[in-house]
């Protein structure tokens, strides 16, 4: 009962405000609902907080310029909080409101599988700006991914440990959902094929808060790189407790999971030497993402992360798309699977047969508890 007064409240406030922002030859129009599923509360609030802020800006700029074809967007808000259970009822909640004519979410690749057969049956697009589960895209023909998957991004990883930082022995401490699972498997076989030897393989469940014992174990076995497919919440538990067991001689490195603020605020120096990396970064030149970054931190007194950079893309690549072909739910998938080369502040979008898109992802540090180029 919370969570459905929670999601009918936020859906209702982002439609009023959509349309007082909208210029007056879209404020009269019929609008154009799109849903949004993602975790507003809960352990990865700050994820689904960045996707609601992005798509607002979205929103709120193609509004102002007169909407969709003269048509206002107007965001239906769900809060899955991540949870599985959550994000199948709210795909049952958005596929039965006609009105709605395509979905943007969930956050977590288990979110997505777990919601995925309902947006299959039902026919509508669920295009995730972060599900990187290789399995995820090719699931349902109704299903999109323009985060990259973990096929891509797991051997870019492994390829910076082994070849770039020149590491032969790893350890992997991996989050137990499908998400971790895939993301340990595909870089230890990359790290593996490159010379390197994986010679520790532990895994933890999202309730876990202590990892004294875990790390004390992986410890023993002396790598010279822990790899920790995780999120921010953990993560930053994990190397504040490294630091207070004073191991501090093995590199840390982790997917482009951990590229967000809020690590840095849990974590503060003990996230030090963090590698990682981005298909994002908020100092590149170019225009579309200099708009995006400029008019996000004007609005929001803060910078955008990766995590607002797939929203926002998501937003507007779905608006161009409905700007195309109106807003017949089949037209939608079948435009959107034709997508080439979008300029997305995220990089150029291409979807492949498989309905993902491949990465050019960045390496990053975090030095001075800051993420920068590795290469500067």
């Amino acid at each position: 009962m919370k969570t459905s007064l929670r999601t009918t409240v936020l859906g209702a406030l982002v439609t009023a405000l959509a349309l007082l922002g909208a210029a007056p030859a879209a404020r009269g129009a019929e609008p154009i609902h799109i849903a949004l599923s993602a975790p507003l509360t809960g352990n990865f609030a700050e994820y689904g907080q960045n996707f609601q802020k992005a798509i607002d800006l979205a929103v709120e700029w193609i509004n102002a310029a007169g909407g969709v074809k003269g048509r206002p967007l107007v965001i239906v808000v769900g809060d899955s909080k991540a949870d599985p259970k959550d994000a199948a009822a709210l795909a049952q909640k958005f596929t039965s409101d006609s009105r709605i004519v395509a979905e943007i979410g969930d956050f977590s690749s288990t979110a997505c599988l777990a919601a995925q057969p309902i947006y299959d049956r039902a026919g509508m697009v669920q295009l995730s700006p972060t599900a990187s589960h290789p399995n995820f895209a090719p699931g349902s023909v109704w299903s999109f991914g323009i985060v990259g998957t973990q096929a891509g991004e797991g051997p870019f990883m492994a390829r910076y440990a082994v070849q770039k930082l020149g590491k032969k022995r790893i350890a992997v401490l991996h989050i137990n959902n499908d998400w971790g699972i895939v993301s340990k498997d595909l870089f230890v076989k990359a790290a593996k094929e490159m010379g390197a030897e994986v010679i520790a393989v532990e895994a933890y469940f999202e309730t876990d808060k202590d990892f004294t014992g875990v790390l004390t174990k992986l410890r023993g076995a002396k790598p010279d790189l822990l790899y920790i497919p995780s999120f921010y919440n953990e993560a930053a538990l994990m190397l504040k407790q490294r630091d207070k067991l004073g191991w501090t001689d093995v590199a840390v490195m982790a997917p482009g999971s951990l590229y967000s603020p809020k690590l840095l605020e849990l974590g503060g120096a003990s996230v030090n030497g963090l590698y990682t990396s981005s298909a994002f970064f908020p100092k590149d030149p170019r225009p579309e993402v200099q708009k995006f970054v400029k008019g996000f931190e004007a609005k929001y007194k803060s910078a955008p992360n990766l995590f607002a950079a797939v929203a926002y893309d998501s937003l507007n690549l779905l608006a161009e798309v409905i700007g195309r072909v109106g807003t017949d739910r089949k037209a939608i998938r079948d435009e959107l699977a034709k997508v080439r080369d979008y300029p997305g502040v995220t990089g150029k979008i291409t979807f492949t047969e498989r309905r993902d898109v491949l990465k050019d992802y960045r390496h990053l540090v975090v030095r001075n508890v800051e993420f920068v180029l590795f290469d500067q």
